[in-house]
This record gives C-alpha cells, sequence and structure tokens, in this order.
C-alpha cells in the first residue's frame, strides 16, 4: 500500500494531492535537511548574531566590525520586525536582481542585512520574466490548460521518460492529469487573490526586497508567482519585506549613528523608497518598450 506522504518542510499545502510515493526518500533527505539547518540556527546561529548584534547596538568594542561585515540579517529583523514591511503598488515593483554573471563568491551574503559592492547596478525586468509569462499564459488557456506553454513542456518531458519532479514538494507530474492538476493550483491562487486580495500569510516565502544605493526598492528571488499573480490582477497594493541595503545608502541615512538611533533613522527613510523602474547601463538584456499592462481584473 502506497505511502501517504506529509507535505515537505517548505512545501505547499495546495500541492498535497500531487505528492508522489516514488518521492518518499527525496521528500526524507529534504525533511533531514531542514531539520538540521533549522537546529543549527536555533543552537548557534541565532545566539551567535545575537551577540554580534548587540556589539553594535550598544557601542562595545568591535562595533565597526561589525558594520563592515553588514549587521546579521535575522537579528536585525527581529530587533525591527513589522517595521521592515511596506506597501507598495505591484505594476511598479518590476526590477529584479539579475544574479547572473556574478560569481558566487562576490555575491552578498544572504545573512548579512548591509550589502556592499555594484550589485544593485544590474538588473532584470519582471514583465519579460518566466514567472510573469507563465501566468499571463495559464490565464490565457484558462478554460483549456492543454494549449498552454506550461503545459506543452511538462508534457514533453513526461513523454520523453522524464517526468518533471520536485523533492520540495513532493511530488511527481508522471501523467496528463497532474500536469493539469498542478497547474489548476495556480489558477486556484489567481482566483482566490481576486477575490480576497493578498493574503501574505498564503505563500511560503515573503515578497522580499531590497534598497539600492539610491534608495530604489529591487525585488530578490522569493514569491515571484505570487508577485506575479498581483500584477497580472493589478491589485492596487502589495506586502513586501526589506531584506537588505545597500551599503552607500545606510551611511548616508544613518550618518556614523548606532543602535536604536540608527535604526530608526532607517525605518523612517524606508517610508519614502519607492520601486526602481528604471533599468540600469549594466543589465544584461535591453527592455522593449512596447510592453502594456492587461486590464485590471479587481
Amino acid at each position: 500500500m502506497p505511502r501517504q506522504l506529509p507535505v515537505p518542510p517548505g512545501g505547499e499545502p495546495a500541492f498535497s494531492s500531487l505528492i508522489n510515493d516514488r518521492m518518499y526518500w527525496p521528500v526524507q533527505r529534504a525533511r533531514l535537511q531542514a531539520a538540521v539547518l533549522d537546529g543549527f540556527q536555533r543552537v548557534i546561529g541565532n545566539p551567535c548574531e545575537r551577540v554580534v548584534f548587540g556589539l553594535w547596538k550598544y557601542s562595545l568594542p568591535g562595533n565597526t566590525w561589525v558594520t563592515k561585515l553588514g549587521l546579521p540579517r535575522r537579528a536585525v529583523e527581529q530587533e525591527l520586525d513589522f517595521r521592515l514591511s511596506l506597501h507598495v503598488a505591484p505594476r511598479e515593483l518590476i526590477c529584479i536582481r539579475d544574479w547572473r554573471r556574478l560569481p558566487k563568491r562576490l555575491r552578498p551574503s544572504s545573512s548579512a542585512f548591509i550589502w556592499d559592492g555594484d550589485w544593485d547596478l544590474q538588473r532584470g525586468d519582471l514583465r519579460y520574466g518566466s514567472r510573469y509569462r507563465f501566468i499571463s499564459d495559464l490565464n490565457a488557456h484558462h478554460d483549456d490548460l492543454t494549449g498552454c506553454d506550461a503545459f506543452k513542456r511538462l508534457k514533453t518531458r513526461l513523454d520523453d521518460g522524464r517526468p518533471w519532479s520536485s523533492y520540495r514538494q513532493g511530488f511527481l507530474l508522471d501523467s496528463e492529469e497532474r500536469i493539469l492538476a498542478y497547474l489548476r493550483v495556480y489558477l486556484n491562487f489567481m482566483d482566490d487573490m481576486k477575490r480576497n486580495g493578498f493574503d501574505q500569510d498564503r505563500g511560503k516565502d515573503e515578497l522580499g526586497v531590497v534598497v539600492s544605493r539610491d534608495g530604489r526598492l529591487i525585488k530578490i528571488n522569493r514569491g515571484l508567482h505570487r508577485l506575479a499573480m498581483a500584477q497580472y490582477l493589478g491589485l492596487p497594493t502589495v506586502p513586501v519585506k526589506v531584506k537588505a541595503v545597500h551599503m552607500e545608502w545606510w551611511e548616508k541615512v544613518t550618518q556614523n549613528t548606532h543602535g536604536a538611533e540608527a535604526l530608526d533613522r532607517v525605518v523612517e527613510e524606508l517610508q519614502h523608497c519607492e520601486p526602481e523602474t528604471e533599468p540600469s547601463p549594466r543589465d544584461l538584456e535591453q527592455t522593449p518598450e512596447n510592453f502594456t499592462w492587461p486590464s485590471k481584473k479587481v
């Protein structure tokens, strides 16, 4: 008798009907990895980060070193909590940090709140990204999903004996019925968002953004499907969470202050940050000029 697998760690409950017994061991590995990482962060990582953050917060010896390292992001989030949350118009949040051609060793650490370097000068345009194309195409074939590009691509993999799978979600799309069920989940998300608005507790990831040297908001790679849905529907606003800021912006705002004063300055200035809408000379691809949003659905 097939084993009934629980939703994997970080998995989306809406996909639970697609969980496949053949994914049992990959799911168990994912579960073990998540447990180890969570345990390490809880027992070692978080306490160490709080100690390091305390050096900076109370201007103790070593606080300058902590600033140069970028401040521990999780400690800053615990300190500021909801004050890092902003509401923006989704159709204005079109720039995403494009990490292509930037070696991993040169990328800012996701554990740091302050990012130095030129990471903000190379961006992509979400209007032409894979998630928005996927969502738009699904809606164009709402009544017959077999005509959408995603179905054709997944069906080709199935016919070639390479059905698409996700160990993070625990499912295996090994039949046309499963492919269609997978695509309908996204349509159900869309229908729910159209009726009830954006539910920030619905997805497993927050809509993370970062602040450029010019104080502009740039998207990072989390929650992109939900953002694409909000853009397609034309929602007035969506909640985003600031995950990091550029070192130049930080220095300009904080003016060499520390602790509560520096954080208060950052929070106050964040209220004036707007999404970046202009391309950068360093972008890998030129942005076409003929894009038009669909009429608002809400």
